[in-house]
């Protein structure tokens, strides 16, 4: 399929997380999503059961952040989360990796909490495993995307968008060649224009977290 800002479209995870986003803000997101053909919007778990209610009955699915965005939660808080996500409606769960226990070099704490939330989703939910790639040696995010492949999740996700850096082609080609051809990986922060999504997508994005979708497929 050629890239093009409408094609682009229907890789984008339309995205809005900031603590300050309102209902209006939120139903805003939704209805872009609903004009442009995004794939999904991408919100903090309160807003769920209102994205789910607004966009039923339509193509857009609905996703949600898990031990966002430090990912130092405890496992079991990461499970609840995620369940009561699921019961909302959510249809994805990105979750935020144990980013000190990978830095400790304690990679079974690491598959443990990758495990536990994993068991706690239903076997629909499609799961992204947030990485926090701008924190991490290419040793780490080697290690750490081999884990989450073998645990068996969907994605891996390059970055929450809240730390010093996000997405780059770098470590999404490392990511690519590291978990093979068919699994996931999303992109996310700091892509703000077409050009910036069609050169991840050449690098191995099969999906883009980002809060500048309109912009991106408008090509302005």
């Amino acid at each position: 399929m050629e890239l093009t800002p409408t094609t682009l479209a229907s890789y984008i995870d339309h995205t809005l997380l900031k603590p300050d986003a309102s209902i209006s803000m939120i139903e805003k997101l939704c209805d872009e999503a609903l004009q442009y053909g995004f794939y999904s919007v991408c919100v903090n778990p309160y807003w769920v059961p209102f994205c789910v209610n607004k966009l039923r009955g339509t193509e857009v699915k609905v996703c949600t952040v898990v031990g966002f965005p430090l990912g130092a939660n405890e496992s079991r808080v990461k499970a609840f989360e995620a369940r009561s996500a699921i019961e909302n409606g959510a249809d994805e769960i990105d979750m935020v990796i144990n980013i000190g226990a990978l830095k400790s070099g304690d990679l079974k704490a690491v598959e443990e909490d990758l495990k536990v939330v994993k068991q706690a989703c239903s076997q629909t939910t499609v799961l992204k495993a947030i990485i926090e790639a701008c924190l991490l040696t290419d040793e780490e995010k080697v290690l750490v995307s081999k884990i989450i492949k073998e645990v068996g999740y969907d994605f891996v996700k390059t970055s929450t968008g809240f730390s010093k850096g996000g997405a780059t082609t770098y470590d999404v080609s490392l990511i690519r060649r590291t978990v093979g051809p068919e699994m996931g990986i999303k992109a996310a922060g700091g892509i703000r224009t077409f050009e910036d999504a069609k050169l991840m997508i050449l690098s191995g994005a099969t999906r883009l977290g980002t809060s500048a979708s309109v912009k991106i497929v408008s090509n302005q």
